[in-house]
């Protein structure tokens, strides 16, 4: 007699032998008990989940002699036919050969006979998702309302492939992936009954390479088995398998942790030598630190991690004394960059530079170390005490909560508000002749303009409704008129400095310029004055100055509380 695969020879025979599909069995089970079977049933899932097993099961249970029945006995004759794939009255017709509108409408004039010793003429349809469209419409009146001996169980792995009106007429039952815990028990079962020795490790590595299947999982160990002999060690299904060694991920992460490129260079190097595939590794490298940032969270590890006691345990050791921030920027890099590696026609090019991508982020630090140093910061700050710094915030956010948040806005009024302009020259009396220039008001403002447009016309643009407001042998000062977004740009450091250049250029040097916002309906040029000068104080500030050089950074923007309540 031909050797019979682990697959068949311990294919479940009854709903309890299932493995993971309980949601599945059980109801079943309370349907046959309770006289409610439905006449056309759908399985859809993953593959190698026990579909097919469970719709002979449920064929058997169907039309056992002491049936129906939720336990067949599997000794009388439906039982072992069904089991033997003889049954007279239980048909396996696989839909990717058998798919077309004229086989359907030969099955719909043999459904009219009874059957031959059974109960029920049942049809098991697997892969139906392969019939054609017309195939699927010869069968819906069938199928909707089909003669009172007939069953008909269909199974597939796509059922979105399947039309909404074959779907509306079956009963679904949807299959999920075994966890790789309950494949590696299962296996060790058998294991036993063969009389093989081989590690719980090594039979973890196989649940995990099956990817969720029960039929993947017992085809890999019967290929450990057929080419081991005796008791096989964990380095055989290694070599068996061609995987990686979940040893070798663990020293890739530590190398992460660590910081040290070298390992992980010559680590990939090796790796790539022996021939393994890259895609895969960085696959099973992506999911490894998944886990690790799950295990660092720690709400439902078990159930979120699915692998082996002892390397979820491994993971847990491994993640302590690392940050969950630093965790998920590893994880976000890895993760962007899976798609490059995917479709690299060099994918260990690809890998490398991903892992020097990452060894160059620095570790984010936690916002509670941080809150921490700031903390600290403040009550070791010499110039401006804690408890001083604490009531200016204070002050501010009761000033503007009590302006802002409780009052309707007014329309602005005229304010003078004198820019801070940085540098501002010592004034000196100046002595003017008769014809001095300052005596006339619109060719003082027309020079100005004039020096302006040639080298800065957008600038000038902006100037078009200012004036000069004042003016007298000392100086001038400028009123800057126009909407909000004219005196938001005018009121920038960069273009204060270039009018001041302009005017002292055509006035002399020592000429003490003023630059105010004037009046007009949409000027709100004075809380942008206002606003730019908190800004450069804020700057400025010498615990602003602290914070950026202890922890190497830089100031990317300053919101004020004005800002924020807004």
């Amino acid at each position: 007699m031909s050797y019979l695969v682990l697959a068949r020879k311990y294919r479940p025979q009854t709903f309890d032998q299932v493995i993971g599909q309980n949601h599945v069995t059980q109801t079943l089970a309370n349907a046959i008990a309770q006289n409610r079977v439905h006449h056309a049933i759908l399985f859809a899932g993953p593959r190698g989940t026990g579909k097919t097993t469970i719709a002979r099961i449920l064929a058997k249970a169907m039309n056992c002699k002491n049936g129906p029945v939720a336990s067949p006995c599997n000794t009388c004759r439906s039982c072992r036919e069904i089991t033997l794939s003889g049954a007279a009255d239980v048909f396996e017709i696989d839909g990717a050969s058998n798919n077309s509108v004229d086989q359907i409408r030969e099955l719909r004039e043999n459904i009219k006979y009874m059957p031959a010793h059974s109960l029920y003429k049942i049809y098991i349809i697997d892969e139906v998702h392969m019939l054609t469209l017309s195939a699927f419409n010869a069968l819906l009146k069938t199928l909707e309302e089909p003669p009172a001996h007939v069953m008909f169980i269909f199974a597939t792995t796509e059922p979105h492939k399947i039309p909404i009106t074959i779907l509306s007429r079956c009963q679904r039952h949807d299959f999920r992936r075994i966890d790789a815990e309950a494949i590696a028990r299962h296996m060790q079962k058998l294991c036993a009954d063969e009389g093989v020795e081989i590690a719980i490790e090594s039979l973890g590595l196989i649940a995990r390479e099956a990817g969720g299947s029960m039929r993947d999982a017992l085809s890999l160990l019967d290929q450990v088995m057929a080419a081991g002999q005796g008791d096989i060690s964990h380095d055989q299904v290694i070599n068996i398998l061609g995987v990686v060694d979940r040893k070798i991920i663990f020293e890739i992460s530590d190398a992460v942790m660590r910081g040290d490129l070298s390992i992980l260079l010559d680590i990939l190097d090796e790796l790539y030598d022996y021939g393994h595939d890259m895609k895969k590794l960085y696959a099973d490298i992506v999911e490894h630190f998944r886990n690790m940032l799950v295990a660092k969270i720690g709400k439902k590890v078990n159930k979120l991690v699915d692998l082996p006691v002892h390397e979820l345990e491994m993971i847990l050791g491994q993640v302590k004394g690392v940050s969950a921030t630093y965790l998920n920027q590893v994880f976000d890099i890895l993760f962007q960059e899976e798609s490059i590696v995917k479709y690299s026609e060099r994918p260990k090019l690809a890998i490398e530079m991903a892992f020097i991508r990452i060894l160059q982020v620095k570790p984010a630090l936690p916002i509670e170390l941080l809150i921490q140093k700031l903390d600290d910061l403040i009550s070791n700050t010499g110039d401006l005490p804690a408890n001083e710094l604490d009531e200016i915030y204070k002050a501010k956010i009761d000033h503007y909560t009590e302006n802002n948040l409780y009052r309707e806005k007014e329309p602005a009024a005229q304010h003078d508000f004198e820019a801070n302009v940085p540098h501002v020259r010592p004034v000196k009396p100046v002595q003017r002749s008769s014809d001095d220039p300052f005596q006339d008001i619109e060719n003082c403002w027309g020079k100005i303009c004039n020096a302006l447009s040639s080298k800065h016309p957008a600038l000038c643009a902006h100037l078009k409704n200012s004036s000069i407001k004042k003016m007298n042998g000392q100086g001038l000062e400028l009123s800057v008129n126009g909407n909000n977004y004219n005196c938001k740009t005018v009121f920038q450091e960069k273009n204060l400095s270039i009018i001041r250049k302009a005017c002292q250029d055509c006035f002399g040097e020592q000429t003490e310029i003023k630059i105010r916002a004037g009046n007009s309906k949409e000027n709100n040029s004075d809380k942008i004055m206002e606003s730019e000068h908190l800004r450069q104080e804020a700057l400025n500030h010498p615990l602003i100055n602290d914070i950026t050089e202890i922890f190497s950074a830089k100031v990317l923007d300053v919101k004020l509380l004005q800002e924020v309540f807004e």
